[in-house]
């Protein structure tokens, strides 16, 4: 199955399922995509996470309950009047997957911006959000740049940080700043941080960045900046990993950073793996690489790189 048909097939299979309390993982499952990649390319193609496409579903569909009075399908409007509300959100909370009334008025207010009392005596304010319809026009004049090249395992060494694929535009290139600041300076280190700067500059830590699936985390994927790992003894604070042998589909990013490597990113999974005929993905795994020199240049060249078995 496609990248494209599988997202459609996905969001088939969340309307299916909106009141079951299933996550990101369930739904990639059904649908025969890796979490990792079927929660990042589902934020960049449509502009939501799993939670929050899920959450505004079923906020929707319980402010139509509001508005009903909660009936069943077929039951008809209740009279006014007929409806106790107090006891008609504590229903509501459990039905669209909340543990307490309270949280779920909480959620419900700050979705439709106003409570459910409000909404029940003002239908009009109900916030619409119907189901998503995936549809990729793929525009414009420039062809994406690749190369297909197979390489060995890879044993890296770096600095780990667990990042949301929600806010991972904007975690990732803070954890850069961070690091830069902390060790690309050029001011007396600390006595501590001698070893992890000498380890730096032997194993070349920045040349990569690294995404892995984190098995243990549904909404979350860890990150590393990343060198190739030349043996000896690892700092405390850096982590030692292995990137298994594969083929890699290697983008070029031409322009400066994060705009070019963020904007390229978001191509791949709008154009490239809607349009792809040839491969699929081979494991929960891509790689970032950055070239030297000044990274806001017009001119800076850095790559995505994805690894792929042939369909």
């Amino acid at each position: 199955m496609d990248w494209l048909a599988s997202l459609k097939k996905a969001i088939d299979y969340m309307e299916e399922h909106l009141l079951t309390g299933m996550g990101a993982a369930e739904v990639a499952d059904a649908v025969h995509i890796s979490p990792f990649y079927f929660q990042k390319g589902f934020k960049l193609v449509t502009g939501y996470t799993i939670g929050e496409y899920l959450r505004n579903r079923r906020l929707y569909l319980a402010g139509l309950d509001v508005i009903k009075g909660g009936c069943a399908p077929g039951e008809g409007i209740p009279k006014r009047g007929r409806w106790p509300m107090e006891e008609k959100v504590i229903d509501l909370a459990y039905k669209y997957g909340y543990d307490t009334p309270e949280s779920f008025t909480k959620a419900f207010s700050r979705f439709h911006g106003c409570s459910p009392m409000q909404l029940r005596a003002q239908p009009h304010q109900i916030k619409v959000f119907l189901p998503l319809i995936i549809e990729i026009s793929i525009q414009g004049g420039n062809k994406m740049e690749f190369t297909v090249e197979k390489r060995e395992a890879m044993k890296m060494i770096g600095f780990e940080r667990v990042v949301s694929y929600g806010d991972s535009y904007q975690e990732i290139p803070k954890f850069w700043q961070e690091f830069c600041r902390q060790y690309c300076g050029e001011g007396t280190a600390p006595e501590k941080d001698k070893e992890i700067r000498q380890t730096i500059a032997e194993c070349m830590v920045g040349e990569y960045g690294v995404c892995v699936e984190d098995g243990q985390e549904k909404d979350q994927f860890r990150y590393y900046i990343a060198g190739a790992y030349q043996g000896g003894n690892v700092p405390e604070g850096m982590t030692v990993f292995q990137i298994p042998a594969s083929q890699w589909v290697k983008f070029r990013c031409v322009g400066p950073m994060p705009e070019a490597l963020q904007t390229v990113n978001t191509r791949i999974f709008k154009e490239w793996l809607p349009g792809n005929q040839e491969y699929e993905i081979a494991f929960h795994m891509n790689i970032e690489w950055y070239s030297q020199g000044d990274t806001q240049s017009e001119n800076y060249e850095s790559g995505i790189w994805l690894p792929v078995k042939r369909l």
